[in-house]
């Protein structure tokens, strides 16, 4: 097995993502799956020799925040219980992640993974998996702060908390709920809980508020967060996203560029999704995730299983596979190992937003798992 190297070029920088050499040449974006058979490779392997790493797993489809730009006021007809993966087929799944495809990073996801019940205990058994998986949350920090020591003893290593401004009303505009205050004690409570580094997930909105990226970010430098902005991408349940009124990453950067000086972070992106750059000249760095403008594909080294259990080999895949099914029926171990292998072997080389066939994914985020 020997090295090779994808290079990405981001904005003014030039990231690097170490892959696997497969012996197979890199081929063009297809929208069928690969014609060549799966190498002997027991990594997630796909045919443009990425290799997946990070396992992101959704533990919900349900939230308590009714974000606009996500789902509708009344909110969602959520899964049934009974098609939501137990804890023990849960943890199953992520040890044969773990032990027998090479994952080494996991992220809780949901909906909210707070609302999951004795979420503790399922970190708890993730963490004393072996390998040991380094292990990540993204939450909307609604209950979190009260939570957070227990998080960081069970063996949690760090969170992203979603926050898209720090004005009380604008964030009740966008969420439908009165929490900012939750939101902004759960920040603290990851940082004194040692759950570092703390991001911040922030989402701009023509109009609502794309006129606070210089207040956030100027937030997230006081308290010590590292925050990134994500362009708006077309996973609303609305199916409402317009290209139009999208704020784009180039926007995020003139934006924070009225108060700020940005340039370009010396670390390598690697498989990161966020354009680095320094603030100020450092130490201190935001990052802006250019999903839709400037995908960054190539370098992807991620595989997503979905709250009641199919793998997705790309948050905008069309198609899945069932391994709860699998799991069901009795199957063992290396059957379900397999079924993974052959769905990320299928993986597009890019999710085609800018393409002219773009379908926006039945599923909306919420169901995903982010």
């Amino acid at each position: 097995m020997f090295a090779a190297t994808f290079f990405v070029v981001t904005g003014t920088r030039l990231g690097t993502v170490t892959g696997v050499d497969l012996g197979i040449p890199r081929v063009p974006a297809s929208r069928t799956a690969p014609d060549r058979p799966r190498p002997d490779n027991p990594a997630l392997v796909d045919s443009f020799g990425r290799v997946a790493t990070d396992l992101r797993v959704s533990v919900t489809d349900r939230c308590n925040l009714r974000c606009t730009y996500c789902m509708p006021a009344e909110g969602l007809d959520w899964m049934p219980n009974q098609e939501i993966l137990t804890d023990d087929e849960l943890v199953r799944l992520v040890d044969i992640a773990v032990r027998l495809l090479g994952i080494t990073d996991i992220r809780l996801t949901g909906g909210e993974p707070l609302l999951r019940p004795h979420l503790e205990d399922l970190v708890a058994r993730m963490a004393a998996l072996r390998p040991r998986p380094r292990l990540a949350m993204t939450t909307n920090g609604v209950g979190f702060a009260k939570r957070a020591r227990a998080f960081a003893e069970a063996g949690l290593d760090r969170v992203n908390i979603s926050l898209d401004t720090v004005n009380r009303e604008t964030f009740a505009r966008l969420t439908r709920r009165d929490r900012l205050r939750h939101v902004l004690d759960a920040l603290a409570a990851a940082r004194d809980a040692g759950l570092e580094p703390v991001k911040i997930n922030a989402v701009l909105m023509r109009g609502v508020n794309d006129h606070e990226a210089v207040d956030l970010l100027r937030f997230a430098l006081d308290g010590g967060y590292h925050l990134r902005f994500i362009e708006q991408m077309p996973l609303d349940a609305q199916h409402g996203w317009s290209r139009a009124d999208m704020i784009t990453a180039d926007d995020i950067f003139d934006l924070l560029s009225t108060e700020f000086s940005l340039t370009p972070s010396p670390v390598e992106r690697g498989g990161a999704p966020a354009e680095r750059w320094l603030v100020d000249g450092g130490p201190q760095e935001v990052g802006i995730i250019p999903s839709v403008t400037r995908p960054f594909c190539a370098a992807c080294e991620r595989t997503r299983l979905t709250a009641d259990g199919a793998v997705r080999s790309c948050l905008f895949s069309t198609t899945e596979t069932d391994l709860r099914g699998l799991l069901r029926e009795g199957a063992d171990d290396e059957r379900i190992a397999d079924a993974w292998r052959d769905t990320m072997w299928g993986k597009l080389a890019g999710h085609e937003i800018n393409e002219a066939g773009f379908a926006q994914p039945i599923r909306p985020m919420s169901a995903i798992g982010g």
